[in-house]
């Protein structure tokens, strides 16, 4: 089977920088794939693109050796599923709040006996391999989003579940529920303990802790903190930035701050 190259580097104690989809185009998808990215995720949760849309995405990526993951609208088997057989290498999860909604993911994740998985790989098995269902359950990453206080409070049990990769720290939720502000690339310092907080303990149980950034500085900065999946804003928040700051740079104006729509 296709190796996991996001598992590979996590293995080897390195961190992956990751692309993140929002556009619903398969185009867009086989750009963000040859921008040297180390991994590319489709967004079905905040994201434009459904699931046929993502089929197309999935075989764009499938142009690159970039493992493409997938994080799904919410903590539903069917869909989760679905975009495993349909190729991706790994799925994130939102709002997994307790060691039970963990392990009802991990579970929709991976083939028995470690899970509830049901057999048709039906485009994975082209793309990752004949052997595919033997050896999906080594490859394939289940990430769970900690994203409020609740899961904080579960976070060790949480960590616990066996057959879990990692987490994925969604900043705005989190700090929705602790009443702050909802922004990328936080400063509040009570946020910030708490992601550090998450990113300690999931280190700590040899785990890998991703997180989502507004900025390349932010992301570097979280990756010497100890994540080992950065992702940088989205391929729209990029396409607006840019044709904001080529714009304002024609007009000698100063660029204008991408806003709109999610952080995401």
């Amino acid at each position: 089977m296709r190796a996991n190259i996001v598992k590979q580097r996590w293995q080897a104690g390195e961190a992956c920088v990751n692309g993140w989809c929002a556009i619903p185009s398969s185009f867009a998808a086989e750009l963000m794939a040859h921008s040297g990215w180390d991994s590319i995720t489709i967004d079905l949760q905040h994201g434009m693109a459904d699931y046929h849309t993502a089929v197309t995405m999935l075989q764009a990526i499938s142009t690159t050796d970039l493992p493409p993951l997938a994080r799904v609208p919410w903590l539903e088997p069917g869909i989760i599923q679905r975009m495993l057989d349909a190729g991706s290498m790994g799925i994130i999860c939102p709002m997994i709040n307790s060691a039970e909604e963990a392990e009802k993911f991990v579970g929709a994740c991976k083939y028995t006996p470690l899970g509830y998985r049901s057999s048709g790989p039906v485009r994975a098995a082209i793309y990752a391999g004949a052997d595919y269902i033997a050896n999906a359950n080594d490859e394939i990453l289940a990430i769970a989003m900690i994203e409020t206080t609740e899961a904080i409070e579960n976070l060790d049990a949480i960590l616990s579940t066996p057959g879990l990769d990692g987490v994925y720290i969604g900043p705005t939720d989190l700090a929705l529920t602790m009443g702050k502000p909802p922004v990328l690339d936080p400063t509040d310092t009570e946020v910030v303990a708490a992601i550090e907080k998450i990113i300690d303990a999931t280190n700590a149980k040899g785990l890998g802790a991703g997180i989502h950034c507004a900025t390349p500085e932010y992301a570097a900065k979280m990756i010497a903190r100890g994540a080992k999946l950065v992702t940088i804003a989205s391929d729209g928040r990029l396409l607006q930035s840019a044709a904001q700051a080529a714009v304002a740079k024609c007009k000698g104006e100063a660029p204008a701050k991408a806003g709109g729509g999610s952080a995401y």
